[in-house]
Protein backbone atom coordinates (compact mmCIF):
# COMPACT_ATOMS: atom_id res chain seq x y z
CA UNK A 1 0.00 0.00 0.00
CA UNK A 2 1.73 3.28 -0.64
CA UNK A 3 2.60 5.21 1.71
CA UNK A 4 0.73 8.03 1.50
CA UNK A 5 -2.83 5.94 1.45
CA UNK A 6 -1.51 4.09 4.91
CA UNK A 7 -0.96 7.60 6.30
CA UNK A 8 -4.41 8.86 5.42
CA UNK A 9 -6.17 5.68 6.70
CA UNK A 10 -3.98 6.42 10.17
CA UNK A 11 -5.17 9.91 10.12
CA UNK A 12 -8.98 8.73 9.97
CA UNK A 13 -8.65 5.59 12.38
CA UNK A 14 -6.66 7.44 14.48
CA UNK A 15 -8.87 10.94 15.18
CA UNK A 16 -12.21 8.20 14.83
CA UNK A 17 -13.21 10.01 11.38
CA UNK A 18 -12.27 13.67 12.44
CA UNK A 19 -13.31 13.73 16.15
CA UNK A 20 -10.14 13.88 17.45
CA UNK A 21 -9.44 17.32 15.16
CA UNK A 22 -11.98 19.23 18.00
CA UNK A 23 -10.25 22.26 19.04
CA UNK A 24 -11.45 21.65 22.61
CA UNK A 25 -11.38 18.44 24.59
CA UNK A 26 -10.83 15.86 21.61
CA UNK A 27 -10.43 13.07 24.01
CA UNK A 28 -13.78 14.00 25.20
CA UNK A 29 -15.44 14.41 21.39
CA UNK A 30 -14.13 11.02 20.41
CA UNK A 31 -15.24 9.17 23.50
CA UNK A 32 -18.72 11.10 22.91
CA UNK A 33 -18.29 9.85 18.48
CA UNK A 34 -18.33 6.34 20.39
CA UNK A 35 -21.71 6.46 21.15
CA UNK A 36 -23.48 6.03 17.74
CA UNK A 37 -20.97 3.48 16.86
CA UNK A 38 -21.89 1.82 20.72
CA UNK A 39 -26.03 1.55 19.50
CA UNK A 40 -24.78 -0.13 16.33
CA UNK A 41 -22.75 -2.85 18.02
CA UNK A 42 -24.77 -3.33 20.98
CA UNK A 43 -26.58 -5.64 18.91
CA UNK A 44 -23.88 -8.09 18.28
CA UNK A 45 -23.49 -10.89 20.33
CA UNK A 46 -21.23 -10.65 23.41
CA UNK A 47 -18.70 -12.45 21.49
CA UNK A 48 -18.86 -10.44 18.72
CA UNK A 49 -18.80 -6.74 20.54
CA UNK A 50 -15.09 -7.81 22.16
CA UNK A 51 -13.94 -9.52 18.90
CA UNK A 52 -14.56 -5.96 17.38
CA UNK A 53 -13.20 -4.44 20.46
CA UNK A 54 -10.16 -6.43 20.41
CA UNK A 55 -9.56 -5.91 16.29
CA UNK A 56 -10.20 -2.53 17.18
CA UNK A 57 -7.15 -2.42 19.81
CA UNK A 58 -4.76 -3.89 17.76
CA UNK A 59 -5.11 -1.76 14.67
CA UNK A 60 -5.47 1.18 16.83
CA UNK A 61 -2.05 0.65 18.53
CA UNK A 62 -0.49 -0.13 15.23
CA UNK A 63 -1.95 3.03 13.69
CA UNK A 64 -1.16 5.26 16.88
CA UNK A 65 2.70 4.48 16.35
CA UNK A 66 2.28 5.47 13.04
CA UNK A 67 0.62 8.84 14.26
CA UNK A 68 3.42 8.96 16.50
CA UNK A 69 5.77 9.30 13.65
CA UNK A 70 3.89 11.84 11.73
CA UNK A 71 2.32 14.38 14.81
CA UNK A 72 4.81 13.79 17.68
CA UNK A 73 4.22 11.98 21.19
CA UNK A 74 0.78 10.72 22.39
CA UNK A 75 -0.98 13.72 19.99
CA UNK A 76 -4.36 14.32 21.27
CA UNK A 77 -6.12 14.55 18.38
CA UNK A 78 -5.31 10.10 18.54
CA UNK A 79 -8.23 9.26 19.92
CA UNK A 80 -9.50 5.61 18.66
CA UNK A 81 -8.08 4.93 21.98
CA UNK A 82 -10.91 6.94 23.91
CA UNK A 83 -13.00 4.67 21.14
CA UNK A 84 -11.89 1.51 22.12
CA UNK A 85 -11.64 2.59 26.36
CA UNK A 86 -15.68 3.59 25.65
CA UNK A 87 -16.48 0.15 23.84
CA UNK A 88 -15.06 -1.45 27.05
CA UNK A 89 -16.83 0.67 29.52
CA UNK A 90 -19.83 0.01 27.78
CA UNK A 91 -19.05 -3.84 27.48
CA UNK A 92 -22.12 -4.31 29.96
CA UNK A 93 -24.33 -2.95 27.02
CA UNK A 94 -26.45 -1.01 28.87
CA UNK A 95 -29.54 0.45 26.88
CA UNK A 96 -30.90 3.33 28.81
CA UNK A 97 -29.67 6.38 28.42
CA UNK A 98 -28.70 7.12 32.12
CA UNK A 99 -26.41 3.87 32.23
CA UNK A 100 -24.87 4.78 28.62
CA UNK A 101 -24.27 8.67 30.27
CA UNK A 102 -22.43 6.61 33.15
CA UNK A 103 -20.57 4.87 31.53
CA UNK A 104 -19.31 8.14 29.73
CA UNK A 105 -18.73 10.09 32.91
CA UNK A 106 -16.81 7.31 34.53
CA UNK A 107 -14.80 6.47 31.61
CA UNK A 108 -13.26 9.92 31.18
CA UNK A 109 -12.75 10.34 34.97
CA UNK A 110 -10.60 7.79 34.58
CA UNK A 111 -9.31 8.60 31.70
CA UNK A 112 -8.58 12.24 32.66
CA UNK A 113 -7.31 11.55 36.06
CA UNK A 114 -5.46 8.25 35.25
CA UNK A 115 -5.31 6.39 39.09
CA UNK A 116 -1.90 4.56 39.58
CA UNK A 117 -2.59 1.48 37.28
CA UNK A 118 -3.82 3.30 34.37
CA UNK A 119 -1.20 5.87 34.52
CA UNK A 120 1.57 3.44 34.80
CA UNK A 121 0.45 2.07 31.06
CA UNK A 122 1.37 5.13 29.59
CA UNK A 123 4.47 3.93 30.03
CA UNK A 124 4.53 1.06 27.20
CA UNK A 125 6.25 2.14 24.19
CA UNK A 126 4.43 3.73 21.11
CA UNK A 127 0.77 2.87 20.26
CA UNK A 128 0.60 0.72 22.98
CA UNK A 129 1.51 2.96 25.58
CA UNK A 130 -1.45 5.22 23.98
CA UNK A 131 -4.19 2.57 23.74
CA UNK A 132 -3.48 0.83 26.66
CA UNK A 133 -3.90 3.55 29.43
CA UNK A 134 -7.54 3.64 27.78
CA UNK A 135 -8.21 0.50 27.96
CA UNK A 136 -7.42 0.29 31.49
CA UNK A 137 -10.00 3.18 31.89
CA UNK A 138 -12.58 1.62 30.16
CA UNK A 139 -11.82 -1.96 32.72
CA UNK A 140 -12.13 0.39 35.23
CA UNK A 141 -15.39 1.79 34.35
CA UNK A 142 -17.10 -1.68 33.25
CA UNK A 143 -16.39 -3.21 36.77
CA UNK A 144 -17.54 0.06 38.66
CA UNK A 145 -21.23 -0.13 36.64
CA UNK A 146 -21.08 -3.59 37.46
CA UNK A 147 -21.00 -3.04 40.83
CA UNK A 148 -23.37 0.23 40.33
CA UNK A 149 -25.75 -2.61 39.09
CA UNK A 150 -25.47 -5.19 41.33
CA UNK A 151 -26.16 -3.11 44.11
CA UNK A 152 -28.80 -1.55 42.43
CA UNK A 153 -30.35 -4.92 42.19
CA UNK A 154 -29.93 -5.35 46.23
CA UNK A 155 -31.66 -2.80 46.91
CA UNK A 156 -34.57 -3.11 45.14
Amino acid sequence: MPMALRDSLVRLLTTFFGAGYSPVAPGTMGSLATIPLYLVLRRLSLSWYLAFIVVLAFLGAGASTRAEALWGKDPARVVIDEVAGMLIALIGRPRGVKEILAAFILFRVFDILKPAPVKNLEALPAGLGIMADDVAAGLLSALVLAGIRVFARIRA
